[in-house]
């Protein structure tokens, strides 16, 4: 792997290899060896699940940073909720997205499966009528 320079801003978070790390200054890193790792808006707190897209993001977040056990389960709970998902839309393109979203977590490639997954917020986000700030606010709020 060739080395990949991340900068985050004093108080930012990231996740390596299932350990959560926030930093206290400004800090500029290089990551020298494969990792499993998201950070910032890329992260997804549990109380933000709040709505089915959201919830299949979370799964994978487990199966991608967690622990092999939480791995498993994660892959486990992103199957059932993707089946669910699937079952009430509408659409053909979210199916065949969810589908390709879960053969890559299959595959043990589930920061792509992550990238999928945005893809379906913004989607749930749509259909829904809510605006990125409105969705932020309603995962706080516990809606």
């Amino acid at each position: 792997m060739s080395t990949l320079v991340l900068e985050l801003r004093q108080g930012d978070m990231m996740i390596v290899n299932g350990a959560p790390i926030r930093f206290r200054t400004k800090s500029r890193i290089e990551l020298t060896a494969h990792a499993r790792f998201l950070f910032g808006k890329q992260i997804m707190a549990p109380d933000e699940a709040a709505t089915p897209a959201r919830r299949i993001y979370f799964a994978l977040q487990s199966a991608y940073i967690g622990t092999a056990e939480e791995r498993a389960r994660g892959i486990a709970a992103a199957r059932t909720l993707i089946a669910q998902f699937a079952a009430a839309t509408t659409s053909v393109l979210a199916r065949e997205i969810l589908e390709r979203a879960l053969a890559l977590a299959e595959a043990d490639n589930c920061y792509q499966a992550l990238k999928l997954a945005r893809r379906i917020i913004r989607h749930e986000d749509a259909v829904l009528g809510r605006t990125a700030a409105a969705a932020g606010a309603a995962a706080v709020a516990g809606a």
